[in-house]
């Protein structure tokens, strides 16, 4: 206890000497001391304290402006992707539709009776119906078929009606329509009726085999 009250003491005695010393300059002198006391403890705050969190706090506005940067363009991507994904869909649905609208091989018998249907219907006479020789393009085939019927404008007309209405693709191209020599109230139809059908691949990998074989 001796001790520390010794020491008590001696810092007692060297503070009131440096009062005594500080109530001994000028004004200008303390106002000097202050001044300088202020700044070390300002620039010791500044450079230890403040500049570090200045700085991360720089960073961090930074790297939340990247931040929004990358949300605005994913926000963009995403409206696209929306609206992509809204096009595939409807190209789907299109190309079920389609799908749908073509024929396969267990129709096309009925597809072909059925085109010869609508001209009996319509009360056309067959002079030529002939299946011609399937045109193998990239993706479907296309099936056409010859024909050659008579009759007159009012029955042609129903036979083009009637084939609009079946429930599966028909085309008829090459029209070539004249009027028949002996009776000119009648009129001699060429055309071709063309249907078409996808290719499957498996028949297009059978084919390969074979001709490899």
């Amino acid at each position: 206890m001796a001790g520390i009250d010794n020491i008590r003491d001696q810092l007692k005695v060297k503070t009131d000497a440096l009062f005594i010393r500080i109530g001994k300059l000028t004004k200008v002198q303390r106002l000097l001391i202050c001044l300088v006391t202020f700044s070390l403890i300002g620039g010791g705050y500044y450079y230890f304290i403040f500049a570090p969190k200045h700085e991360a706090l720089k960073s961090a506005i930074a790297e939340l402006k990247t931040q929004e940067n990358k949300l605005s363009s994913f926000k963009i991507k995403a409206r696209s992707l929306a609206k992509f994904e809204k096009q595939i869909e409807e190209a789907r649905e299109k190309f079920n539709i389609a799908m749908k609208a073509l024929p396969d091989k267990k129709e096309l018998p009925s597809l072909l009776t059925g085109v010869s249907k609508a001209g009996s219907n319509a009360g056309l006479e067959f002079l030529l119906f002939q299946p011609d020789p399937v045109v193998n393009k990239e993706f479907y085939k296309e099936i056409p078929l010859s024909m050659t019927v008579k009759g007159n404008y009012h029955q042609v007309a129903d036979f083009f009606f009637q084939v609009a209405g079946l429930n599966r693709i028909v085309n008829i191209q090459n029209v070539s329509i004249a009027t028949d020599a002996k009776n000119k109230g009648l009129l001699t139809m060429k055309c071709s009726a063309v249907t078409y059908m996808f290719a499957e691949k498996a028949e297009e990998k059978s084919k390969g085999k074979k001709k490899k074989k």
